[in-house]
């Protein structure tokens, strides 16, 4: 029998729906957090962090449902994707791997804290890391697919890489930051809500 969500469960959910589009949109209000190549920019964003976090916090199964649930409402045309974007044609865009890929951060992060019998500083680390990994994997190929077949500029899977060091630099110092904090985060959210617990192990 599958387990549904419970309201407090769907409410926390929503909570990260939010910091999802904060996170993606945080150089708005943060101008100097832009990365300038030549005549262009490119906004750095949080929205790995949060997605690793809500796989950890929220679980795989929850947490790439809060994903999901925000890829359609940028898709429905809320500006919640970064600088404010939205739409479908987003998603065929060199970054619309990186939102796809967010469905497989949480729930890979997720997994691995649910499947410890004892989640520790160490396995929030390899989850987070994991989580991070699956960032890159998918939306590098992407953005390198979508360059050359959308953009029609030719850019190589090595070129690309190299392209993104300075995010995934970004993205490993905080993300392996936040992962260090984890225990004691989660160990005061429980106290303040008995709904969110220091490990899910909902399956």
């Amino acid at each position: 029998m599958k387990r549904k969500f419970s309201p407090s469960e769907l409410t926390l959910g929503s909570v990260f729906v939010v910091l999802l589009m904060i996170g993606a949109n945080i150089a708005i209000w943060f101008p100097f957090l832009k990365i300038t190549y030549g005549a262009g920019s490119v906004p750095l964003s949080l929205q790995t962090f949060f997605a690793i976090l809500a796989g950890i916090i929220l679980g795989r199964k929850l947490g790439s449902f809060t994903v999901i649930v925000y890829l359609l409402i940028g898709a429905a045309g809320v500006p919640v994707f970064a600088e404010m974007s939205s739409g479908l044609q987003t998603f065929i865009y060199p970054t619309g791997g990186f939102l796809f890929s967010f469905i497989a951060v949480a729930w890979v992060t997720g997994y691995i804290v649910e499947k410890s019998q004892n989640p520790n500083i160490k396995v929030y680390l390899a989850a987070t890391f994991a989580g991070l990994m699956a960032n890159y994997l998918i939306g590098t190929p992407f953005m390198v697919a979508s360059t050359n077949l959308v953009f029609e500029v030719p850019l190589t899977l090595t070129q690309g890489a190299i392209a993104m060091l300075p995010f995934f630099i970004k993205d490993f110092v905080i993300t392996m930051g936040a992962a260090i904090l984890l225990p004691k985060i989660l160990g005061r959210l429980s106290v303040v809500n008995s709904s969110i617990p220091t490990h899910n192990t909902s399956q």
